[in-house]
């Protein structure tokens, strides 16, 4: 009997150690896939931000004269010149929020530090 318990404890030793192996394999496969996805999606949203911003100075909610807005893109979307005011304009959707550099134009802007420069080719 001891002869047998040997090989057959090696045996089920053998199969366990290839069945965690392939699982580590299919384990790592599905956590390169899921990165992957994850990857498309934020790409997919940052995308799709980019091209909302395009369109938010034409619609209905816009408060200001589309006329008045130019569109800068980065680091913030774009300047109203309105009458008496001029605003800088950031549009984000969903839960998006103000990266590292928007939030420094912003701190600028509200503390005043807006400078006029006028230079003149000769």
């Amino acid at each position: 009997m001891a002869d047998i318990f040997l090989p057959l404890a090696v045996l089920v030793i053998l199969i366990l150690a290839v069945l965690v192996l392939v699982l580590f394999r299919q384990n790592h496969f599905l956590r390169q896939q899921i990165e992957g996805l994850v990857f498309q999606k934020t790409s997919q949203s940052v995308k799709y931000g980019k091209l909302t911003e395009q369109f938010i100075p034409f619609t209905q909610d816009f408060p200001f004269d589309v006329q008045q807005f130019r569109f800068i893109g980065n680091p913030i979307d774009g300047i109203v010149f309105d009458e008496d005011s001029i605003y800088f304009c950031e549009f984000k959707t969903a839960s998006s929020q103000l990266n590292a550099r928007q939030k420094k134009v912003k701190e600028l802007v509200e503390e005043k530090k807006v400078k006029w420069f006028e230079f003149r080719l000769r």
